[in-house]
């Protein structure tokens, strides 16, 4: 692990804030550190306001997308609102189909089938449109890159508004309306929503023209912020607003369809690391496992009990997604032993045998491994589809627009990407993939780097420290949970491995012979040697709030340790 202790910032900064806020120093470095510097800034960050969202109508073809959907309405047309089979789509159809069937029932819902048809706007859910007489489709989360499935919609007498968050390619499609907040020419002042959070806007444009205002929307905002988390944006500016106010209501007056998910796992106060960790690998293990349907029905469902069990379903769709995707990953490590493939700077495997649904996870389980581009291709149909991750401060979109000519389609984000490719352009492209990573990586990328946000002493952590800290969340890219690092420590001299393998690390630690705290390290067994017999070490952590017997109580997390 590489250990980066970010600059201090303005130390005349910091100690004005401290001052205006009532704050310690260390809290008001923090605060600086992530961009806040005036007790107004600071109050927009602990009390995010859903009245500080943007105008909806900022954002290119907004006006064009509402007068659309109100003539559609008005004619008593069918609107077909299509979205990706990840949780982003998922989410995003659920919202704007619930919102609009509130007031209008001629409004129908269509996933694409990971399997038949593969990622984003199809012609076969175009001709499902054309033959159940929709005029009108509305695309969520996907129809950036989709001008030919535009133009063929065009020709059938078919209308669409599309909303994304994925780059654009050189040529945007000639929809009626095209939302997305990174085209070159839009100029909204946020440009880093998910797919959901631009169809959220949408929602928001639509419901202002009735006199509706955000408060009529609340309810909504469980599934932005579900997906938030789940697309990994960055949870600043808007993203923080929607966030926070969403994990408000997953965890005070969920939805029955997210009720239900969390009766069976038993968990109470969501974060946002437990809406990744929980909530969505389950919406996600519907398309993975089976069809995306699954989780629109599950997202949609108002009754108690045929939500409970849909979610029983869907938790069976997750246990079959683990054990596929532990069975892959213990295949793909094996691959990339016997080919000896780890001297490279990317990690590229495949096998036409590999569940297509969980190729993404493994992707990011080499990752997590080896450090290194990676990318696990299988056979889909007549193509090869693979998934594709990247290391932190890589741009692994750019890469694959390097590899172009190889690559029958892509799309996606800088660490996080998919691709269809014949199979006879396979090893021509893999040789490209490395030559490119090779020659625009900086090698220092790959290994994996500890961003510190600040040097402290074990006696700096108190509860009331803790209770500000926890205040900064929602936590997220853009706003990472605080990490710290200590020096000077020592094993109280009952440090062990723990865990069924022995796989983590648990001791007591003290400084300067003062207090003593918890420490829990997962996955650093290992350095058990680096404590014992009281040795003096240094060690990088979080810090966060241990349950056991009724008890609470602060401990470490630690993520690293060193002499």
């Amino acid at each position: 692990m590489r250990w980066t202790l970010k600059p201090k910032p303005d130390p005349t900064k910091a100690e004005l804030l401290s001052k205006k806020l009532g704050v310690e120093k260390s809290t008001a470095i923090l605060l600086v550190q992530r961009g806040i510097e005036t007790f107004k800034e600071a109050k927009n960050f602990f009390r995010p306001d859903l009245n500080k969202l943007h105008d909806p109508f900022l954002m290119k073809d907004m006006d064009k997308a509402v007068t659309r959907i109100e003539v559609a309405i008005a004619a008593e047309e069918n609107i077909l609102i299509y979205g990706d089979y990840d949780v982003d789509g998922t989410t995003s159809v659920a919202l704007l189909s619930s919102y609009l069937l509130t007031t209008y029932p001629n409004v129908a819902t269509y996933i694409p089938d990971r399997y038949g048809e593969g990622y984003g706007i199809s012609f076969k859910g175009i001709d499902f449109a054309e033959d159940n007489d929709f005029s009108l489709i509305i695309a969520l989360d996907c129809g950036i890159k989709a001008i030919d499935k535009v133009e063929y919609a065009s020709k059938k007498g078919i209308d669409f508004i599309i909303c994304d968050h994925h780059r654009p390619g050189n040529e945007i499609p000639k929809a009626v309306a095209v939302l997305d907040p990174k085209r070159d020419d839009c100029n909204y002042p946020f440009k880093e929503l998910c797919g959901c959070g631009v169809g959220f806007k949408l929602v928001q444009a639509l419901a202002s023209k009735k006199g509706e205002t955000i408060d009529d929307l609340i309810l909504y905002l469980d599934l932005v912020a579900t997906a938030i988390g789940a697309d990994i944006v960055p949870i600043v500016d808007e993203n923080r607003i929607l966030a926070y106010h969403g994990l408000q209501v997953i965890n005070n007056n969920p939805r029955p369809g997210f009720k239900a998910i969390l009766q069976q796992v038993k968990k109470k106060n969501l974060t946002i690391t437990d809406v990744v960790f929980i909530i969505a690998p389950r919406i996600n293990a519907a398309g993975r496992m089976k069809h995306g349907n699954h989780a629109v029905t599950l997202l949609t469902e108002m009754d108690q009990n045929l939500a409970a069990k849909y979610a029983v379903a869907i938790d069976q769709f997750n246990t079959d997604r683990k054990e596929a995707d532990k069975q892959i990953t213990i295949e793909a490590l094996a691959q990339i032993e016997t080919n000896n493939e780890k001297k490279g700077f990317t990690t590229v495997v495949y096998n036409e045998n590999w569940h297509k649904g969980v190729i993404g996870i493994v992707a990011s389980r080499l990752t997590e491994t080896y450090y290194r581009p990676t990318l696990v291709f299988t056979k889909s149909g007549d193509v090869l589809a693979a998934s594709a991750r990247s290391v932190k401060g890589f741009d692994v979109y750019n890469a694959l627009e390097a590899c172009s000519e190889f690559i029958q389609q892509f799309g996606g984000h800088k660490y996080a990407a998919g691709l269809t490719l014949l199979e006879e352009n396979y090893e021509a492209f893999k040789t490209q993939f490395e030559k490119v990573v090779s020659e625009t990586i900086d090698p220092k990328l790959l290994i994996p780097e500890i961003r510190i946000d600040a040097q402290i002493n074990l006696a700096n952590i108190t509860p009331k420290f803790y209770r500000i800290l926890s205040q900064f969340a929602p936590f997220g890219p853009g706003n990472m949970t605080p990490v710290f690092m200590s020096e000077d420590l020592q094993d109280t001299g009952y440090g062990k491995q723990v865990g069924e393998d022995k796989t983590h690390l648990r001791f007591t630690v003290t400084q300067y012979g003062n207090g003593k705290v918890v420490g829990i390290g997962f996955g650093l067994g290992d350095k058990l040697d680096l404590i014992s017999e009281r040795k003096l070490f240094k060690a990088t952590y979080t810090i966060d709030e241990n349950e056991w017997n009724g008890n609470v109580s602060l401990q470490l997390k630690i993520k690293d340790i060193k002499e």
